[in-house]
């Protein structure tokens, strides 16, 4: 059960809700109208609750859970305790989020702005958002509907966010385009200016970095990443992009659709991803590339060419995953007859 003093749980919710807002089937004999009050984990279910399966590692703490219902796999229906009620799903783990989301609803904000906010006159703030301590908006910014703004955000001139948009706490940004329910996590700093500069023996001469950032609906920006704006042309987040915590990206990178990046990746400038690609964790990409359309990325990898769509690649430099591999076990197989030879 998850700590009440940090989550509002909504509920309890029939069989039948939960059918109606995941889409699972029930399986043999579920009583449709059976109730129940919360999700948890395999392990520490009780028959009020709602459990999955989505890894067979955890087979064994299926065979002893004690879940009311259990989202699960058709391939693996026959493993579940006998008597144990199920919920079918070929994305087991997809229905439990949205079994979840029913249960932990986001919160809407009170559309409260604290007295402690500094809100320019020319801003306008959308009904319902709210406004914490130390929030500074400044002149011309553009904040939609229901958006809930955290302790100490600097939102910088001119800056436009969306509806249903939530800012953790300590975030700034600036030269910005925000679109609908975005979720930015503490620390984020966007649209700062790129690492852009003209080398000189005499010193190096800063290039005004004159772009902004357009990020697009439903992207979510973990904690303490940074999005550097354009030099000219803009930064821009493709609709649906995840961007984990600790996370680089470059002036004039673009990402396309439902992007993944992991934490402690980071792209240079004027690199551009196709929709859905996914960048491992550390995963560092050279500037003024192009990734094709669903390519992956092993964590640790170094880009420094071209990606073509649908590749997967890792080692540095990338390349095709089981080439990589091979040269691995060869590397370690020499390492080891080397020392036998000794």
């Amino acid at each position: 059960m998850a700590d009440t003093r940090f989550f509002r749980r909504a509920g309890p919710f029939t069989v039948s809700h939960i059918v109606d807002v995941t889409g699972a089937k029930p399986g043999p004999d579920l009583a449709l109208d059976l109730m129940l009050s919360d999700v948890a984990p395999l392990d520490t279910a009780t028959p009020a609750d709602l459990s999955f399966l989505d890894n067979t590692k955890y087979l064994d703490a299926l065979a002893d859970s004690q879940a009311g219902v259990c989202v699960i796999s058709p391939k693996f229906a026959d493993r579940a305790p006998e008597g144990m009620a199920l919920l079918l799903s070929d994305a087991p783990y997809k229905t439990y989020a949205l079994a979840a989301q029913a249960f932990y609803p986001r919160q809407a904000g009170a559309g409260l702005i604290s007295p402690a906010a500094h809100v320019d006159p020319s801003a306008k703030i959308g009904a319902g958002t709210s406004l914490s301590p130390g929030v500074s908006i400044g002149a011309s910014v553009e904040i939609g509907e229901n958006c809930q703004i955290a302790a100490n955000v600097v939102i910088d001139d001119g800056v436009v966010l969306g509806d249903d948009c939530v800012v953790g706490s300590n975030v700034s940004i600036s030269h910005s385009l925000v679109g609908d329910r975005v979720r930015i996590y503490p620390g984020v700093r966007v649209g700062q200016d790129g690492f852009g500069f003209a080398p000189d023996p005499g010193g190096h001469v800063k290039v005004p970095q004159l772009g902004r950032v357009i990020i697009h609906d439903d992207v979510e920006i973990g904690a303490n990443s940074c999005i550097d704006r354009g030099s000219g042309p803009d930064t821009i987040i493709g609709a649906g992009c995840w961007i984990d915590n600790l996370v680089q990206i470059g002036h004039n990178v673009q990402l396309g659709r439902g992007c993944i990046m992991v934490a402690q990746s980071g792209i240079a400038g004027s690199t551009k991803l196709g929709d859905f690609v996914v960048l491992g964790g550390q995963v560092a990409v050279s500037g003024h590339l192009n990734v094709g359309t669903g390519a992956q990325i092993a964590g640790q990898s170094g880009v420094v060419a071209d990606v073509e769509a649908g590749a997967i690649l890792g080692g540095t430099p990338a390349q095709p995953l089981r080439d990589w591999h091979r040269q691995s076990i060869l590397l370690a197989k020499m390492i080891k007859e080397k020392r036998v030879r000794k």
